[in-house]
């Protein structure tokens, strides 16, 4: 029998490790044994400041036996499709579950799946940047799971955008390379010829809009979502952002004026009335899904055009609208936090738009996150307040209500809500749901949400997960997976 290979892993804090392991033992084989000793997960092994790859032998990456190897500590990230989840660390590899037709399955791709720089989800598919800068793709093949077409040209790509159903990558020279469904942007062949010195890519649920370094936009996709900008084309110059409803776009330009194309009856038309109550210069533009645009000016005041139970008629509450310093949307309301910590809401009254019935509780509200169909705020003091309608509401939450103390930040999934409090613990909103399921001690760095799921990662480095089961919210079949990684 071989002699064992003696091998001294630190990490940077001091704590060390002596291991012993077989010859032909590889450096995963070595980072998993680490691992256990150090009970952390996602380890990076670095000898003499390069980083060691998983797949590689001891003998090959220069091991002998009396070594000394450094672990890195990683950060995991945490992707999401409408039904499935991807876990990566930078420059390392990928875990992926949920629904297998949205991306929860990447078993046909895993081998290429080393050196993840990013993930961008599309609602049923993954598209992931290498270091290298080429693409690996995964999920449903007609809704951008499959960009074999388009394999040779996905090289230098320096950012990847989504509609819903399809992908577009940005590459360090400027171009442009779209696959996907072909009526929902995945087909930019009409108009490649002008995407050149692209500076940045937005994208509603059907349709994309370039951005060039000369301030002009480019357009395609689904004209009835933005794809066609003819009626504005002479208007878009000079453009700064883009912000984008599911049917349509508003371009913010240089002198703080407005733009906007798509569906008319969903805020792809502002009135000239609407355009005429634009009297300072614009610093943001947020949009609900349903089809309004909301535009906050430099002196807090706010214009809103679109559909009128969506958002777009603010006129009920627009003598309030004043000293606004931020604003928060849903599926078809807005909510808008003024200076003083109050907060004004608008729009469809089920879906949040009507926030009476709490109004006294919105005071010094620090953050507001956002469901499809509500809203919660958290207070500076740390306490939660919620409106709207959506699964959630109309259920005892007297269960979760004590525990709704010293929150940091709420994350949202379509349905519901997770509130991150101060000691690294979640509190959850469903009342099926064991609120004390986390490891005792264990605190929570990270929260991400599918349509109907959670994933959290821990400060220890493991992974926890909640929700539906078949949209991610049971992680237990990977969790050997996410041991390599």
């Amino acid at each position: 029998m071989a002699a064992l290979l003696h091998v001294d892993v630190h990490l940077p804090s001091g704590s060390a490790c002596s291991l012993a392991l077989p010859p032909d033992a590889c450096v995963g084989d070595l980072k998993i044994a680490a691992q256990q000793c150090f009970q952390r997960s996602f380890l990076r092994l670095v000898k003499e400041g390069k980083a060691l790859e998983n797949l590689l032998p001891l003998s090959e990456a220069g091991i002998k036996d009396g070594d000394l190897v450094s672990a890195v500590v990683q950060s995991p990230t945490i992707a999401a499709s409408k039904r499935a989840f991807a876990l990566f660390v930078r420059g390392g590899g990928c875990v992926t579950w949920g629904d297998s037709m949205s991306g929860g399955d990447s078993r046909e791709v895993q081998y290429q799946l080393w050196g993840v720089q990013r993930i961008k989800s599309a609602e049923s598919a993954f598209a992931a940047i290498l270091v290298d800068g080429s693409v690996v793709t995964w999920g449903h093949p007609l809704l951008g799971g499959d960009s074999t077409h388009v394999r040779d040209q996905l090289v230098q790509v320096r950012e990847i955008q989504s509609t819903a159903r399809a992908f577009a990558a940005l590459k360090e020279d400027g171009t442009v390379v779209a696959w996907g469904e072909p009526d929902s942007g995945g087909d930019c062949s009409q108009v490649r010829e002008k995407l050149r010195n692209v500076r940045e890519i937005q994208a509603s649920d059907s349709a994309f809009a370039a951005v060039l370094q000369s301030g002009q936009v480019v357009t395609w996709g689904s004209p009835r979502s933005g794809g066609d900008s003819k009626r504005v084309r002479d208007q878009l110059v000079s453009v700064k952002q883009i912000q984008s409803s599911d049917f349509a776009f508003a371009a913010l330009r240089e002198d703080g004026s407005v733009v906007a194309w798509g569906d008319p009856d969903f805020g792809g038309h502002l009135e000239p009335e609407r355009a005429r109550a634009i009297q300072r210069p614009v610093q943001a533009i947020q949009a609900t899904r349903s089809g309004a645009f909301a535009a906050l000016q430099t002196d807090g005041a706010v214009v809103c055009w679109g559909g009128p139970q969506a958002g777009g008629d603010s006129s009920q509450v627009q003598h309030q609208l004043h000293g606004v310093r931020q604003i928060a949307a849903c599926g078809a309301a807005f909510a808008a936090i003024r200076g003083d910590g109050t907060v004004i809401t608008w729009g469809d009254p089920e879906f949040g738009g009507d926030s009476r019935r709490v109004q006294k509780q919105l005071t010094q509200v620090a953050q507001i996150s956002a469901t499809e169909h509500g809203f919660a705020a958290v207070r500076q003091d740390g306490r939660v307040v919620t409106w709207g309608f959506s699964a959630f509401f109309g259920r005892d939450l007297s269960r979760i209500l004590p525990r709704l103390r010293r929150v940091q930040q709420v994350q949202a999934s379509d349905y519901t809500f997770v509130a991150l409090r101060e000691d690294g613990s979640v509190v959850t909103w469903d009342p099926e749901e064991d609120i004390n399921r986390l490891p005792d001690g264990r605190k929570v760095q990270q929260v991400q949400a599918s349509s109907s799921a959670f994933c959290a990662v821990l400060d220890s480095g493991t992974v926890a997960c909640w929700g539906d089961p078949k949209r991610g919210g049971d992680c237990s079949e990977v969790l050997e997976e996410m041991a390599c990684l």
